[in-house]
Formats: C-alpha cells, structure tokens, sequence
C-alpha cells in the first residue's frame, strides 16, 4: 500500500516542476521583448493623422500607370537583376520583432542597430504604430492618378539659372532634401515640398552652415512630410520626441525642442523613419562603393542619393533636379552660393559612383536626370 502512494507523490512534485518551468520560460520571453505589441496598441498618436491630396503606396507602384519606371527596369538586363521593389522602404512599429532586432543589432547604424539601446528603438517604433507609417503616400478618398509623378530636388549649382522652378512644382510630389534653399531661387527649384529627407547632423549642420544664405528653417507646410534617416541614435530620440511634443531627452541632442524644426504639428503621419534593411540594400545593390574597405565606419550613400533611391522604389516616374552630372565642374557646388565654390569629394561618399548611377538609370530609362 506504501508503493503506490510513494509514486503518486513523485508523479505530483514531476508535474509541478514541468509547470514551474514553462512558467519560467513565459517570463524570460517576456522579460527579453519589451511588450512591444501591447505598447503599440496602447500608445495613440497626439493626433490623427491627415490625408495628402494624392494616394500611393510605401512600397507599392500604381498599377494604372502605363509608362512605369517599372517598366524600365524589367527591360533592362542590368537593373532588373539590381531592384528589388518588395523590400520595405519605411521601418514602423509593425515590423518590429525578436528576429529583426537579433539582425539588425548586429549591424552598425544606417544599416543596424549595433551599440544601439533597444529600449530607444522600441519606444520610438511603438508610436509608429499606424499603417500609415508603413506608407509614404498614405490612402486618399480620391481617385488614384494614372501615373504618380515625383520631381526629387538636390542642391547642386546646375540649377542655379535653370529656370526648372515651373516645371518641378508641375510633379505629383517633390523631395527635398538638407540645405534646400527656396527663397530668392523660386525660378530655378520651385516652391513646392511635400518630403524633405535628412539626418539630424546634416539638418542642423545645414541651418547653421546656411544660415546666411537663406536656409533659416527647414521646410514646413500642412501636407508636408519628414523623412529620418537613421544615421545614427539621434534620428530615434529626435522622432520620438517629435511626436510627443517634449523637448529631446537625452544624447547630443539634449534639450533641442523639435517642433523649432518641425513645427507644432506632432501626428505620427508626418514623420517617415528609412528602415535600415533598405539603406543596406541600396549600399549593396546599387553604391557598393571601394571606399567601404577603408572607411567602412563612416561610409554611406549621400542624403540624395537616399531620397532618389527611395523615390525609384515608391514613385511611378521619377525626375532628378540638382544632381551630380558629368560636367559638375562647370557649376558651383550648390545653386544657392554667392560664389562658385568646387565640389568637394569627401570619404562619407562616394559622388563619382552615384554619378555614373545616376547617368546609367536616366540611359536606361528608368529616371530623368535633368542636365545642361
């Protein structure tokens, strides 16, 4: 009688410790990932978000449109094997899992999050945490257009007295992008913006560096949308602190007020943040530059020529004003100097790759690339 009675107690102390140790693991798990899809679903916005007058997707073509750049690309042999057009091009809080951080954190900042705090990436991702954010053109209750049109507007000196101003604001959509001066240039680069892309260094950098030449703020407008890219962990902080409306926390931004830059408007809509598998596979694909074996640390592809990628990935035809060109030694480094000033080719870029980039997809046929 003693037996059985020994055996049942070991069969209850055997269940109680396989219970004890799932229970274990359901914690650890929980303790590793941050609640990250509860916070996103608690987390709302200050504001809803707003509708653009035009529709497109992030990371979809309009397939009404009859002369694509798609089209382009599929017909030649050399780029079609390049793009890629299902690779995300927005990061949001929808995106975020276990996995991707385990890649991501392996890689350094624009293309991973290495050394980076996942306690920052989360709580900026969290309040990403609408469709919208995964879109660049964000559904409209009007009709789609047949072809969507975007005009992408560097700050080289070929536009300086090109008289392109018109013609650039004709477009659907126009980027722009660090130092965009407009005032006293509205002849040669337009007035409209609807996306101005930069990184908090060349952003600040340009508004000081600028200043006296008339970029004294960075575009604003209702309809207008700001592209992060994450350079480094100021992107993170500063888009965080963008959309609660409080000043920036911590870093070498500490104190900066971002609503000085981007004005009171603190909707999620109106902030896009590059996900860095895109900016790596732009890097890999398409500027796989020979200064990566020297300089691999500060190495990247310059803020034009994200804001061009991006917009071949997201547009329906896509034309390049103020862009490096084969005779760039004829102009000024920027259409807003006083005097000519030489380019200068520095480390952090390769700009004799994305010129020959550049010249190649406008052959191809894929973009337009004004020139003089």
């Amino acid at each position: 009688k003693e037996l059985p009675r020994r055996w049942l107690l070991r069969l209850l102390l055997l269940l109680a410790a396989a219970c004890s140790g799932i229970l274990f693991a359901l914690y650890s798990a929980a303790e590793w990932y941050p609640a990250f899809p509860s916070q996103a679903r608690s987390i709302r916005p200050p504001r809803t978000c707003f509708q653009p007058k035009a529709s497109n997707s992030g990371i979809r073509k309009n397939w009404s449109c009859q002369d694509s750049l798609r089209l382009a690309v599929q017909r030649d042999h050399h780029f079609r094997s390049l793009f890629d057009f299902s690779t995300p091009v927005l990061l949001w809080g929808g995106l975020f899992t276990p996995k991707l951080w385990d890649n991501l954190s392996q890689l350094k900042v624009p293309y991973g999050w290495w050394g980076l705090s996942q306690k920052d990436i989360v709580s900026t991702l969290s309040l990403l945490n609408s469709t919208e954010s995964a879109e660049l053109f964000a559904t409209s209750r009007e009709p789609p257009r047949s072809c969507i049109r975007c005009a992408v507007v560097g700050n080289g000196g070929i536009l300086n007295g090109s008289h392109q101003g018109q013609k650039i604001d004709a477009h659907d959509y126009v980027f722009r992008l660090n130092g965009a001066v407009i005032k006293g240039f509205e002849r040669d680069v337009g007035t409209k913006t609807s996306f101005y892309g930069f990184t908090v260094n060349t952003m600040k950098n340009s508004l000081i560096s600028y200043q006296r030449l008339g970029f004294t703020s960075v575009p604003k407008g209702k309809d207008l949308r700001y592209i992060f890219i994450p350079s480094s962990i100021r992107e993170y902080l500063m888009l965080r602190s963008a959309i609660l409306g409080v000043p920036v926390p911590q870093g070498p931004d500490k104190g900066s007020r971002p609503y000085t830059y981007f004005g009171p408007e603190t909707s999620a809509c109106k902030f896009k943040l590059l996900h860095p598998d895109f900016i790596g596979y732009l890097t890999e694909r398409f500027l796989k530059s020979k200064l990566i074996n020297t300089y691999l640390d500060i190495y990247m592809p310059s803020t034009g020529a994200l804001m061009l990628l991006t917009a071949l990935h997201t547009c329906d035809q896509v034309s390049a004003y103020g862009f490096i060109t084969s005779n760039y030694q004829k102009y000024s480094n920027h259409y807003f100097d006083q005097k000519k000033k030489r380019l200068v080719f520095y480390a952090n870029h390769d700009l004799s790759l994305e010129a020959a980039l550049w010249r190649d997809l406008h052959k191809a046929g894929i973009l337009w690339l004004y020139q003089r």
